[in-house]
């Protein structure tokens, strides 16, 4: 189910994010809150135990390697691949590929990508269809998207690879949907794809993502990084998680499972699910800042955007409380 509408437009939007739970405390007070204003899965991969030395000691190659490695085999991919310190950390590189460019984003979607194309000196168009972005030096597309879910066929987003400079596939919520990712593809010149750690696997404190691309991209870029870009302890943790198709798997079909339980909780209060993903969903709320204080008044943190006054985006719990409590606050 996604969500269009044409006349949408964030270049005036301020450069606003989920996880501002600062601000939920600083206005409704209380400590114990449940923050599903952004796509962290909330029942994390368990942390394995990691040696003394990946704190004491600058990160090897050695180890590097084995983390890429893990990437690969979990993403499908056989394209050069480069460890960042989150995909955030992407998005603020690859501007510099192409800058000064003249750059178009499918829209709505993260605002990131727009912040760091004009932070780079580039012209950025918003553009509300992939035809749209046909022509232009940078195109980027969030698949599946964010906020609304919005998916397309890897097929499509191939065909559109040849008709610009250089695509840029965010598909930092794709790991439920390995049928969407063009991972295995991103070896192919003009391709870039980005993958973020910390949503799916719940850990968004280790900082950890991944760029793959082709041979020549990904040595520019690593060259930009410099040494160590990933930390030790990121690097151990990551290889780990990547390692657990098992856990992967349980979790793909957890998430699938507590999505639609959402969606039924979100009917019973009077919201119309609009789209999302697998780790969020947006609901059409008669009116967004109303239904965020119900919740916050129950010290559930949700997400709004700044170009729609009734869209309101909700995680998904990870605890059978968090789950009671959501429910209670949307009875009330």
């Amino acid at each position: 189910m996604l969500c269009s509408d044409d006349t949408i437009r964030q270049e005036d939007s301020i450069r606003d994010h989920g996880g501002d739970i600062d601000t939920a405390q600083a206005r409704f007070g209380g400590k114990d809150w449940i923050d599903l204003s952004t796509g962290i899965n909330r029942a994390p991969y368990p942390l394995p135990s990691l040696p003394q030395e990946v704190w004491t000691a600058l990160p090897t190659v050695a180890a590097t390697a084995l983390l890429l490695t893990a990437a690969g085999a979990a993403y499908r991919s056989q394209a050069p691949i480069l460890a960042v310190a989150g995909a955030q950390a992407a998005i603020q590189l690859i501007p510099r590929l192409s800058a000064p460019a003249q750059a178009r984003i499918l829209i709505p979607t993260y605002n990131e990508h727009g912040a760091a194309l004009h932070s780079a000196g580039s012209q950025v168009n918003e553009v509300t269809t992939l035809t749209a972005l046909e022509g232009a030096d940078l195109a980027v597309v969030v698949n599946p998207n964010n906020p609304d879910g919005r998916s397309h066929a890897p097929e499509d987003l191939l065909r559109l690879a040849t008709r610009v400079g250089r695509l840029v596939v965010d598909e930092s919520f794709a790991d439920a949907r390995p049928d969407l990712s063009l991972a295995p593809k991103a070896a192919q010149g003009r391709l870039i794809v980005l993958r973020s750690f910390g949503k799916f696997y719940g850990l968004a404190g280790v900082r950890l993502g991944f760029i793959l691309g082709s041979e020549a991209d990904i040595a520019t870029l690593t060259e930009m990084a410099g040494p160590w870009p990933v930390s030790g302890p990121a690097i151990a943790i990551g290889t780990a998680a990547l390692s657990d198709r098992a856990w992967a798997e349980a979790t793909v079909a957890r998430l699938r499972t507590d999505a639609a339980r959402l969606d039924l909780l979100a009917q019973s209060a009077g919201w119309k699910l609009l789209g999302g993903t697998d780790l969020f969903r947006l609901y059409d709320t008669p009116d967004a800042v109303a239904a965020r204080d119900r919740l916050a008044r129950h010290q559930i943190w949700t997400r709004m955007f700044p170009y729609s006054d009734r869209w309101l985006r909700l995680g998904l719990p990870g605890q059978p409380a968090e789950w009671d409590r959501l429910a209670a606050a949307l009875r009330n």
